[in-house]
């Protein structure tokens, strides 16, 4: 009997650290890990913190939703600033961020261009010192990838101007 005590003992104690492990997962995804990842960006070029927006963050999830059946990159084109990031299999809010942050490398300040053949806008607008309210929506497509939308307001990225 007393090996079952134990064995039940050591269930609950497992039973009680899974809603642990589970958000350590979601966590990677949550509105704060959008933002965090923002703003470190942000704060390496001197740029003010941005703040999640729920609007901004419906409009983006609505996006994301309709793009669930084919995970194309297809820019919605509205009313904010917008990066979008695919992956055939699963992408967390970070990886994304990741991704557009390290365009970094391909762009010059004193031209306020990209490097020939290389993309830096995701970048840019990452950084835009005049958006400051942003929203994200994430979804796992139909195929087992994963669509994910930043939104940005007001929008950046207009040309003649720098970014910060």
């Amino acid at each position: 009997m007393g090996s079952y005590k134990l064995e039940f003992l050591a269930l609950l104690c497992l039973i009680g650290l899974l809603p642990s492990f589970f958000h350590v997962s979601q966590a990677q995804n949550s509105q704060d890990d959008y933002v965090s990842a923002h703003n470190a960006a942000r704060s390496e070029v001197g740029v003010g913190s941005m703040t999640w927006d729920d609007t901004v963050a419906a409009y983006a999830q609505n996006y994301a939703n309709q793009r669930a059946g084919d995970c194309n990159l297809v820019h919605y084109g509205g009313q904010y600033g917008e990066n979008i990031a695919w992956s055939s299999g699963d992408m967390s809010a970070t990886d994304a961020v990741k991704l557009w942050v390290d365009e970094k490398a391909h762009y010059d300040y004193n031209s306020n261009s990209c490097v020939e053949g290389q993309q830096c806008g995701h970048y840019t607008q990452v950084v835009w010192k005049n958006s400051v309210r942003l929203g994200c929506g994430r979804v796992t497509c139909n195929s087992g990838g994963t669509f994910i939308t930043c939104n940005y307001d007001p929008p950046g990225n207009y040309v003649g101007q720098r970014p910060y």
